[in-house]
């Protein structure tokens, strides 16, 4: 059994270092798991009792990763266990370096309203329902107009960035007003988040209607999500007409020429098309307020740069801000504020 190292991840000037102990005879390699845009051989070199690795130090402020083991032809994945930082993912738990000036955001320890959940159903063209989790501050009556925040991806923006601790906080500190969060399930995610017409008009139509015919909304509605829930906000929002703002965060805004390693996604032309349809409007019929968040060193940030300038020229109202981070849910989380806030502010106001 491994034992850990007491002085790593260690974090220099230029480089850091990672390092656990040899002493497991039958441990014959060892790889750093992480983000693949991480520049530098992920093989672990063995130093007498230890093994090591050193990498160029990452223009970021957090860094996600585990260890691979291989033991003959068998291969496991473990956490570092000389690294007492952990995070859950959406693929489970993650060691975390985090580098100097990293700083979680300051809702997460603010003053807090309560708040509930409830439960409800959207059918539509779907085939199956989408089931959406409805939170709001526990003095909110059902009837009482409040702006409604629709969320894709809705259970792990709940559990992965602590979204309701976000609205929480920020209506506590009296920055946003009452709301509620629809976090909507991704029940079958590639299907349906990957530009479906019919999950679409799902969401902008009866799904909408649904949600008003259960809660009072006070309009603008606004939609977000991240990744391929992003480009899903985006295209919602550009469908329904109840819809003021998006924000989306490293939207899968794919292009063939820019995002050949997703060519084999089964959705793949589906997605250029409706980005191709997107980037390619001379102008906005119904401008909206959207919000954007990508990390820098991102493979989508080419992407978003290319979304952000075309909205912008069809005369949307643009925020794109990149962040010192990778395509996780707590860089996603990380960047909810300024950037969310300001968009909820300029519409809720």
């Amino acid at each position: 059994m491994l034992t850990a190292a007491t002085t790593y991840p260690e974090v220099l000037d230029d480089r850091i270092g990672f390092s656990l102990p040899a002493d497991d005879a039958q441990v014959t390699q060892v790889w750093l798991e992480c983000d693949s845009v991480i520049p530098g051989d992920r093989a672990f070199t063995r130093d007498g009792q230890h093994w090591r690795l050193e990498l160029p130090r990452p223009a970021l402020s957090r860094l996600e990763y585990r260890f691979s083991l291989q033991r003959g032809d068998a291969y496991e994945s473990v956490l570092d266990a000389a690294n007492p930082r952990r995070v859950d993912t959406a693929f489970g738990q993650r060691s975390v370096l985090e580098l100097p000036g990293y700083a979680a955001p300051w809702w997460l320890t603010a003053p807090q309203i309560a708040g509930d959940h409830d439960s409800l159903m959207l059918a539509g063209e779907t085939g199956g329902e989408v089931p959406v989790t409805l939170w709001a501050p526990t003095d909110l009556a059902d009837r009482e107009p409040a702006p409604l925040l629709l969320v894709h991806d809705g259970p792990e923006y709940d559990q992965l960035a602590s979204l309701p601790a976000y609205s929480g906080a920020l209506i506590a500190a009296g920055v946003l007003p009452p709301h509620r969060i629809a976090l909507a399930h991704p029940v079958m995610r590639n299907a349906w988040y990957s530009g479906s017409p019919a999950y679409l008009r799902t969401i902008a139509q009866a799904g909408l209607g649904r949600i008003e015919e259960r809660y009072a909304v006070a309009s603008p509605v606004v939609v977000m999500g991240a990744s391929l829930g992003g480009l899903t906000a985006l295209l919602v929002g550009l469908l329904a007409p109840q819809i003021g703002g998006v924000f989306a965060q490293s939207g899968s805004f794919f292009q063939p020429y820019l995002d050949e390693s997703e060519a084999g996604f089964p959705y793949f032309g589906r997605i250029t098309t409706a980005v191709s349809n997107v980037l390619d409007a001379p102008h906005a019929d119904r401008p909206l307020r959207v919000g954007m968040t990508c990390g820098v060193l991102e493979e989508n940030a080419a992407n978003n740069r290319m979304m952000a300038s075309a909205l912008r020229k069809a005369g949307h109202d643009v925020s794109h801000v990149e962040v010192a981070d990778l395509h996780n849910y707590t860089a996603w989380r990380d960047s909810l504020d300024p950037t969310l806030t300001e968009v909820l502010r300029d519409l809720w106001a």
